[in-house]
C-alpha cells in the first residue's frame, strides 16, 4: 500500500492541472453560430468563406422560396422562389458576425438586383437572411457601412430566414472534387472546372472591379 500512498499526490497534482487545464479551454470557445446569405453561385460563396479563419464549415443549400425539398434543377428554373444560398458555421470566439458580414458584401457585386456576374435570375441573386434583430441590427450596420465604403447603391436585401435546405451532395465542396468531369474543355478535374467557370463568369474581376483592395477572396 505505501507506494498507493506515495502516488496520491501526484495523482493530485495531475487531477488539478486537469481541471485548470479545461477551465482554460472553456473560457476561450466561443459558440457556435450560423449567418445564411446568397452571393449567386453557391460553390463560389462556399469556397470563399471555408477559407475564413473560425469558420468550421459553409454548406450549399436552397432557401427564401415556397416548395419543400427543392432541387437544383427546379430552383435554377426560376418556379421555387428559392435563392442559392450558404449556411456559414463559425467560431465566435475567432470570429465574428460583424466580420462575416463585412466579408460577404465585399464578395459580391452587392449593385446587381438581377443575379451575380454571369448567372441570371432570381435564383442567383444575393441577400442576408437573419433570424433575430441581433443578426438584423448586424447585417444593416455592414450593409450602411459597405454603401459608404463603395458610394453606391446596395440592393442586396436583409429578409427574414426561412427553411434552409442542404442542396445535392455533388454541390457541396465543388470547388475541391477530383472527379473528372466532361467540358467543353474535355474531361477535366472537377476542382479545374470549377476554376475555369469562376474566371469565366468574370466573378473576380467583377469584384475587383468594385472593391480593389477590399476584396478579399480574389483568385479563390
Amino acid at each position: 500500500m505505501r507506494p498507493l500512498r506515495r502516488s496520491q499526490p501526484i495523482i493530485l497534482s495531475l487531477a488539478i492541472l486537469a481541471g485548470v487545464f479545461l477551465q482554460s479551454t472553456d473560457a476561450h470557445a466561443g459558440e457556435t453560430r450560423e449567418i445564411v446569405v446568397a452571393g449567386g453561385c453557391f460553390w463560389c460563396v462556399e469556397a470563399d468563406f471555408e477559407r475564413v479563419r473560425g469558420v468550421k464549415e459553409a454548406v450549399s443549400g436552397y432557401t427564401g422560396g415556397t416548395v419543400a425539398n427543392p432541387t437544383y434543377k427546379q430552383v435554377t428554373a426560376g418556379r421555387t422562389g428559392h435563392y442559392e444560398a450558404v449556411k456559414i458555421t463559425y467560431d465566435s470566439a475567432v470570429v465574428d458576425r460583424d466580420r462575416l458580414f463585412n466579408l460577404f458584401f465585399r464578395s459580391i457585386d452587392p449593385t446587381d438586383a438581377g443575379g451575380q456576374f454571369c448567372d441570371r435570375g432570381q435564383s442567383y441573386a444575393t441577400a442576408i437572411f437573419v433570424s433575430n434583430a441581433a443578426e438584423r441590427a448586424a447585417a444593416e450596420k455592414a450593409k450602411a457601412e459597405a454603401q459608404a465604403a463603395l458610394g453606391r447603391k446596395i440592393v442586396t436585401p436583409i429578409l427574414d430566414a426561412s427553411a434552409f435546405y442542404e442542396a445535392e451532395d455533388y454541390h457541396q465542396d465543388y470547388y475541391k472534387g477530383t472527379n473528372r468531369i466532361l467540358t467543353r474543355f474535355g474531361a477535366i478535374p472537377q476542382k479545374d472546372a470549377y476554376k475555369r467557370y469562376r474566371e469565366g463568369c468574370g466573378r473576380d474581376a467583377r469584384i475587383k472591379q468594385l472593391w480593389g483592395n477590399d476584396a478579399p477572396f480574389i483568385g479563390n
